[in-house]
């Protein structure tokens, strides 16, 4: 299969300054080489000096074994699909395609100041909707602090912090929708096909090229589409009100 090279990698690395570059132990590159997951080195006076592709397969390796995967799997993979580093690079970029967020912690005190005192009920709802992670004593993790932070100005404006959670599942349900939309268009007429097998690494190049203008595509449709939709229910709303129906 091809392998990615790393330019800036030296072409000359002793195993013990492959382990330096990767990250990795001596141990380890012997038992990953020994299962064929690594290729051998190449000679030089009964030493062996390996090179960036090496690097490149190691990272490869750690970044499955992250994934969960066992060593079985990954010699599998590495054996079955021609452009595993293309694969799996596309895999991390799809699955970080989306998250524009850094989590934060909050700690219940600093959530009760924002919300006020809130009852296990609308806790769990919270929890539920993936709005609270609880880690554990007093302290939360917050996946998206914008959307809790707007939450936050819902409850200043005298919205309950109930009925804001109603609304806040309403639109993940009906944003899920939209969601499987666009991974319905991205995985029928880009990919083509979901059997790895029958990508080459130029395939899973042009996937990520295009899984990168997907997004703001895919933000800059929602929004306008929202924009139109909301000014069209508010202008209903107004009729409403003035004509007392």
């Amino acid at each position: 299969m091809a392998i990615l090279r790393l330019p800036s990698v030296a072409d000359d690395l002793t195993i013990d300054a492959l382990a330096r570059e990767s990250g990795m132990t001596v141990r380890n590159i012997r038992a990953y080489q020994s299962r064929g997951l690594l290729p051998p080195p190449e000679v030089r006076a009964r030493t062996g000096f390996y090179g960036p592709e090496h690097v490149a397969r190691l990272r490869l390796i750690a970044d499955m074994r992250a994934e969960g995967m066992n060593l079985r799997t990954i010699k599998r993979v590495l054996d079955g699909v021609p452009s595993a580093e293309g694969m799996l690079g596309f895999g991390q970029a799809l699955m970080g395609a989306f998250s524009a967020e850094e989590p934060e912690v909050w700690t219940l005190d600093e959530i009760t100041a924002r919300f006020g005192p809130i009852d296990a009920r609308v806790a769990r709802k919270a929890e539920r909707l993936g709005i609270l992670r609880p880690l554990g004593g007093d302290r939360f993790e917050v996946p998206s602090p914008t959307l809790l932070r707007a939450g936050g100005e819902l409850v200043e404006l005298g919205v309950p912090l109930e009925a804001a959670l109603a609304v806040a599942d309403s639109v993940r349900r009906h944003s899920r929708s939209i969601a499987e939309a666009f991974v319905r268009l991205f995985t029928q007429q880009v990919l083509g096909t979901t059997d790895p097998t029958k990508h080459s690494p130029e395939d899973w190049a042009r996937f990520q090229a295009a899984l990168e203008r997907l997004r703001p595509l895919a933000g800059d449709v929602v929004r306008v589409m929202f924009a139109q939709t909301m000014t069209r229910a508010v202008e209903r709303e107004v009729e409403r009100i003035l004509h007392g129906s």
